[in-house]
């Protein structure tokens, strides 16, 4: 079968920076609740949700706006220096480049579906000159509306922003909540990609029809 568009996630996926989401939230997480979020916390309450949702799992309540606010600022903040910092690894994915070119190229519907907010969402933007190949219209972002992952909201939106059925649709994800997200939205192929996680981590998820080490792996046949 051939797919008429893509949607992808961007943290840990078109961006690997999954390590320092994590460093940012271990450090939070020691002032919110006196201890760090563990790594099976990161990978089961953390990717892909709000920042609202991470403060609430880490102190067993709903928190006030004003806490939300003030340490998921903070805490993006650090984070967006820690990128900076690392001037080696500030790029995107390996082959993503390339890739992106060849949708351009062949005008294939595309989009982001990201559970960053928009402050991130611009600072991607800027300093990866993504809207050579996004509309930044069109992409699906953190906004205090959107359902975070793994509800479906935000993959069927991506799609309907491209003008598509989700079936029609690839998706390209790293995160249990993503892959999900991506699966309850009815998307016809769910791509995971290896950032973080070793290969053998997605070889017994149902939802999970190809995984892929880098965006050189994948089958551009499937647009064909």
């Amino acid at each position: 079968m051939t797919y008429k568009g893509i949607i992808f996630d961007f943290n840990g996926t078109l961006y690997w920076d999954s390590a320092k989401h994590k460093q940012a939230w271990k450090e939070f997480s020691k002032i919110i609740r006196g201890t760090e979020f563990s790594d099976e916390e990161m990978v089961h309450h953390m990717f892909g949700r709000t920042n609202e949702e991470i403060i609430e799992y880490a102190i067993g309540r709903k928190p006030a706006p004003e806490m939300v606010e003030k340490y998921g600022q903070e805490k993006e903040a650090l984070y967006r220096q820690r990128a900076l910092n690392d001037s080696e690894n500030f790029h995107l994915a390996k082959g993503a480049v390339e890739f992106l070119d060849f949708l351009k190229k062949r005008e294939i519907p595309r989009t982001i579906a990201t559970m960053s907010d928009k402050v991130n969402v611009d600072f991607y933007f800027e300093n990866f000159d993504l809207a050579k190949w996004f509309d930044i219209d069109k992409v699906v972002y953190a906004d205090g509306i959107v359902p975070s992952k793994p509800a479906p909201d935000i993959y069927q939106i991506a799609a309907k922003n491209l003008g598509l059925e989700p079936k029609e649709c690839i998706v390209v994800e790293d995160a249990i909540s993503g892959i999900k997200s991506a699966s309850s939205a009815g998307i016809g192929k769910i791509i995971a990609i290896c950032s973080e996680e070793p290969y053998e981590f997605y070889l017994n998820m149902p939802e999970v029809s190809e995984i892929i080490r880098d965006f050189d792996e994948f089958d551009r046949s499937l647009f064909c």
